[in-house]
This record gives structure tokens, sequence and C-alpha cells, in this order.
């Protein structure tokens, strides 16, 4: 079936084309994305003016540039991948449920159509057991294995198969669910020489590049698939916490997760973790976590179990252009303070709501998830100087970063910021009781207007107003009642900057 939108002609070549002219246009497109500079790195050996246009003596022509590049792109993914491979693991995990007795705990066993067709279970039967099989790197030639969370948590055994065909159990070191993150560590008393990946810096990967990625999709052991780096830093994909992916094209399928990510040079630059896709397979867009960050949550990992993060206490949105003006800010670069928390190291060093965070610790800081994870990954307890723009003025602050309470995540709120043209669409009443519990809004929020219904389609809508919203402030002036929104509606295309509160959480709305 043909992707929506796309032309038939299109479609009918991607679905009918003859493997030959698939071969062709790869070699094609190799050779231009990877021709030139492979050339340069495998130079055609130099011969005279004569030779070099008709051959040598023996009449064997002499390679093109283009081909000597296909040729040095050809054997530069191939040595990458044979680098990659040995060190590229199958982790199968086991985990054993346990099964109810006379029909309790759960078990579908204990159903009395399951007897009826199946018989009652073997004597000793204890319980259930599932297998799940992923990928894992091995980043250490003492067996440290990096792999994703979700590949080994709730597992109560866990085997690995090494490309050789050596089998190994192995032990959590630890896990980081808040990146998606374990390491484990191979057990045996003859581990012997083991092939060991090196972390690359995933920082100067750049749009475009070549990379492979190896893992285990549907049981496939050392399979290498080939791509580009379509993405950096993609963050609120809503996979994990905290988010900087690595976005790929290279086909990830199930059993990938763990695997690695490898530039051309055989280095290791992301751990392969999810896929967008309709299908459940490869849609040509692909998630890894990059060796930058995964680095640091291994070092944490292997030195305490866990990962402790700092706090900052602030909830924080992307500063739109409609927002800008409002704070004095046009054309600054940084993240909107929609509410700072109390008695948090935020609100004790100065910072307030309406700020305008644009460095942390001397980093730039451009959007939210640059904020939200060089935080998490400060040392708690760390004294760090903070700037930020205040009604036109950039302020520095000095922070004493503490532990992130109750596991709680730096939040931030971004609704949508698609620009809205009249202020209507909104049924809004007046803050009771009853509203309260039904919206389940907490006592902090002490005045304010709520949003009871939003007409689909809206300006209100389309700027991310929802029902249970909470208006707390327009124009940066408190909202006490209804009467402080007369009007609205009759100001025609003036912008109005909403501050709302939702699910505790504070962030700003512009609504024309």
């Amino acid at each position: 079936m043909s992707a929506p939108g796309r032309p038939a002609a299109v479609s009918f070549f991607v679905r009918f084309a003859a493997p030959s002219v698939l071969a062709v246009a790869l070699v094609a497109g190799l050779t231009c994305v990877s021709g030139l500079t492979l050339a340069e790195r495998m130079p055609v050996p130099a011969k005279d003016a004569d030779t070099a246009t008709q051959g040598d003596s023996a009449g064997t022509p002499s390679p093109t540039p283009a081909i000597a590049g296909l040729v040095g792109a050809s054997n530069a993914i191939a040595d990458a991948a044979a680098a990659a491979l040995p060190a590229v693991v199958n982790i199968s995990t086991s985990r054993v449920r346990k099964v109810g007795v006379n029909g309790l705990g759960g078990s579908f066993e204990s159903d009395p159509l399951f007897k009826y067709f199946f018989g009652e279970p073997r004597r000793g039967q204890q319980g259930q057991r599932s297998q799940s099989l992923g990928s894992g790197v091995i980043v250490s030639d003492q067996g440290l294995v990096l792999t994703n969370n979700h590949v080994v948590q709730h597992a109560d055994e866990i085997d690995v198969t090494l490309a050789d065909g050596r089998e190994f159990s192995a032990e959590i070191i630890g896990t980081d669910p808040a990146t998606d993150l374990a390491v484990i560590q191979l057990k045996g008393k003859d581990l012997g020489s083991l092939s060991y990946l090196p972390l690359g810096d995933a920082d100067a990967l750049r749009l475009g590049e070549i990379v492979l990625a190896v893992g285990n999709p549907f049981g496939l052991s050392g399979s290498v698939t080939m791509g580009i780096v379509s993405g950096k830093g993609r963050a609120n994909v809503g996979i994990v916490d905290y988010e900087d992916f690595i976005q790929t094209d290279a086909a990830i399928n199930p059993g990938n997760s763990g695997g690695a990510l490898l530039n051309l040079d055989g280095e290791l630059v992301g751990i392969n973790t999810a896929i967008a896709s309709r299908s459940g397979g490869s849609q040509g867009v692909g998630f890894a976590i990059p060796s930058t960050l995964a680095g640091k949550i291994m070092a944490r990992l292997v030195d305490a179990g866990t990962v402790q993060r700092s706090w900052l206490g602030v909830y924080i949105q992307r500063l739109s252009p409609e927002m800008a003006p409002a704070f004095a800010a046009d054309g600054v670069k940084g993240v909107l303070v929609a509410e700072v928390r109390p008695g948090s190291p935020a609100r004790k060093g100065g910072l307030q709501r309406g700020d305008v965070i644009v460095s942390f610790d001397g980093k730039a800081i451009e959007k939210p998830s640059d904020l939200r994870n060089i935080v998490a990954l400060t040392a708690v307890g760390k004294i760090v100087k903070l700037s930020a723009f205040r009604d036109g003025k950039r302020k520095n602050f000095k922070v004493t970063l503490t532990s992130l309470p109750d596991a709680r995540v730096e939040r931030s709120n971004e609704p949508s910021e698609k620009p809205v043209e009249r202020f209507s669409g909104l049924g809004l009443g007046e803050l009771d009781e009853y509203s309260r519990q039904r919206y389940r809004i907490g006592k902090e929020v002490t005045s304010g207007v709520l949003v009871r219904s939003v007409d689909k389609g809206s300006a209100a809508a389309n700027a991310g107003m929802k029902q249970g919203d909470v208006i707390v402030e327009l124009n940066r002036k408190p909202v006490r009642g209804m009467s402080d929104l007369q009007g609205l509606d009759d100001e025609g295309d003036r912008a109005v900057l909403a501050l709302v509160v939702r699910d505790g959480a504070s962030f700003y709305i512009v609504v024309g």
C-alpha cells in the first residue's frame, strides 16, 4: 500500500522496481554521497598521463575516481561492521511468573476450560517462563555490557551469547529507567579475550553522516543495516523521561534494542532504543541514545548502581516568537520559566516566573531538553552559575543544586505552538469546590478561571487549551475571577499571554 500523499509513480517504483534497478540506484547514491571523500581516503595509485587514460601495458583499464570511491565506501562499511560484530551480543532474559493454586493467583491454567482441553498442569510445575530477546554491546575487556533497561528489566535470569558462540550468564550492575539504559556484567571464570567497542563522540556526528545499526533483530544475530544520521537532539518524543536521541533511517526492528549504532570509524556513537512505526517494523525513523549521554549514565551505574539526579525546581517551556515580546526577550534564545517551586534551589537562588534562562554553568541553553538534561547530570550540591533575561535585562544567579526529590523529573510543558487568530472557543467558569474535586485542582491554586470546555478546532484549542485548565494570569497580570476576562473576546487580533495551571504544573499559552 502506498504511503498517504505519495505520487502513484513513486509508489509503483518502490513496490515493483526490479532488484537490478534498485542495485544501480544504490550504487549511484553511494557514489554521489561517498565517492569524493572516500576516494581521498583510498587514492588511486599514481600513473603517467597516458596510462591514466588508456590503462596499463597489459590493457587493464584504471579505475575511475567514482569507482574507487565506491570501493572505498564498501570497504569502510565492511571494516566498521567487522570491528563491531564481535562486541555486539544477543541477550536472552527469562522471568518466572508464579502460578496460582486451586484457581487462585490469576493464572489461565487454573481456568476450568484450560483443564478440559489441556488437562491438569504437570506435577511440580511451579510457574510460567516468559522469554525476551534483545541486544547489547560489550564496552570493556572485563565483560561490562551496555544495553537498554527495557531489555533486562524484571528478568530473573539473563543469558548472553557472543558472536563466536560462547554463552555466559550475566547479572545487572545497575539500571536507569529514566534514560532506558542498563549495565550488566558477564559472569564466568573463563571470559577469555573479549572484543569491545570504544565509545565515540556522538556530539561530533553530522546530519547526513553514514551510520550502521548492529544487533539481533527478530533473533537474527549479527545483523548490520546502514543509514544516515537523520536528526540530533530529538526530545519530547515520549519514550523516556530524559531524551536526547539520535534519529536514523538505518533499519531498527524488534530485537535491535540495546544494539550498537556505529560511525564508519567503528566507534560506538549510540545505543539503539526505539522506532516510530505504525506497522511495528522499521519505517525509517529509529532512535538511539547518544554515546555521550550513555557514557555518563554508565559511569554512575558502575560506580553506584543507580543514578542520582540534581534538581533545580523550575517548570520550563520553549520561548516561542509569539511569547517573546511579552517578556522583552525578542531575539533571545533560551527557555522560559513558567513556575518556580517553593523551597527549590531556583527559588533560593532568586529565579522568578517569567525569567528566560540562556545559560547554565557556562553552557548555552536553547531548548527545554538542554536544561533538563544538563541539570540532571550535574553533581548534587554543586554551585552553578545561571544567566537569565528578566524584563529585557540580563541577570546572573548562583544556585546550589539539590537531589531530585521523590524521583520527580524536572518537567517542561510545551503546548501546541500553532499560531492563533482570535481568543474564542472557550467555555469559562468560576473556580469552585466542585470543580476542584472534578479536575483535581490542588489548594496551591488559590484563584483563577476554570476552562470548562474547548471547542474543537477553535483558536484556543489550537493554542493548547484543554478542559480542566485554570487560567491564573493574563498578560502577566493575576486573574482572580471572571470579571478579569471581561472584554477579551472583543479585542480582535490582540495577542493575550495566558498562564495556565494543569495537573499541578504551570505553563504559558499565547491566545490571539
